[in-house]
């Protein structure tokens, strides 16, 4: 089990990769193929950019939390499910920067029982990620619309683009014995996937949740066996639309799988989409009776 005093050091380690010439070269090429057939391209893309903690965001968004009171307001609204802690939105807004769409909702921890004690440094990490993540494609979306032009687009082929940012969480179990929750960042101008970073929290012990600590010793044999069958199932429903385990397909989740845990306290691992299936199916979930 994790423990939640390592949340910030392993925070502070994630590597920044630097794709932005190659992605922005590819949405080039596709643009003005689009443009000669006289085709406006969808694009998407995704991928979350970590940085250093910033403690001067955490004073801005506390000052934006305490001097807007309809947003204040909101928040003292939210039901508590939990009885230990919860998680509300700390911060939302919506803009438009050179007819690029950006929708932001950040959510917070908010500790709720004055035995439980989080660090502060998580919700450091949630509100720093969600930051980057939004400057980067900011960035990423001018670099785009410099280079587009300069290869002979216009302002309504740019327009007609419909670029889009969106930042915000999804809630999976808010209850007394777990809080898991994901942040997602998506842009839609490159690819068609949209990038998770899951937080599965045992509220008793104050630390990370693994699948070891759900399933028991042999969580991988259980995992894979569960997995397997619902494959199976969906494919005789469905078609053949996961890969061969050959060429990519599943065969075997690691201690790096990605999972969230349900109100009824199973896991759900999760695959992206393009992982393990074809991208008309989408992201898989698979749930893991215990």
């Amino acid at each position: 089990m994790k423990t939640l005093k390592d949340a910030k050091n392993i925070y502070d380690n994630i590597p920044v990769p630097d794709e932005l010439s190659e992605r922005v070269q590819k949405a080039i090429n596709e643009s003005a193929a689009a443009r000669s057939s006289k085709i406006t391209p969808f694009y998407q893309k995704h991928l979350f950019k970590y940085g250093a903690c910033a403690a001067a965001l955490v004073i801005a968004f506390t000052t934006a939390l305490n001097t807007n009171v309809a947003f204040a307001t909101g928040m003292q609204e939210l039901p508590v499910i939990g009885a230990v802690a919860r998680v509300l939105t700390f911060r939302s807004y919506e803009e438009t920067k050179d007819n690029v769409n950006i929708t932001v909702n950040i959510p917070k921890i908010e500790v709720i029982s004055e035995d439980t004690k989080l660090p502060d440094s998580i919700n450091q990490e949630i509100l720093s990620l969600c930051e980057q993540y939004v400057a980067k494609a900011e960035q990423d979306a001018e670099e785009y619309r410099k280079a587009f032009m300069e290869t002979g687009g216009t302002e309504e082929e740019w327009a007609a683009h419909d670029l889009r940012i969106d930042v915000g969480y999804n809630i999976e179990a808010q209850t007394s014995d777990y809080l898991s929750f994901s942040i997602y960042g998506a842009e839609n101008w490159v690819s068609s996937n949209n990038e998770f970073r899951y937080y599965n929290i045992d509220l008793k012990t104050e630390q990370f949740v693994t699948l070891k600590d759900i399933l028991g010793e042999d969580y991988i044999t259980l995992a894979n066996e569960s997995i397997k069958e619902q494959i199976a199932d969906r494919t005789k429903e469905q078609g053949d639309i996961f890969f061969p385990a050959e060429s990519g397909g599943f065969s075997s989740i690691s201690d790096e799988t990605n999972f969230y845990i349900n109100e009824a306290g199973n896991p759900v691992i999760v695959f992206d989409k393009y992982e393990i299936a074809i991208g008309a199916a989408g992201r898989q979930e698979f749930e893991i009776q215990k």
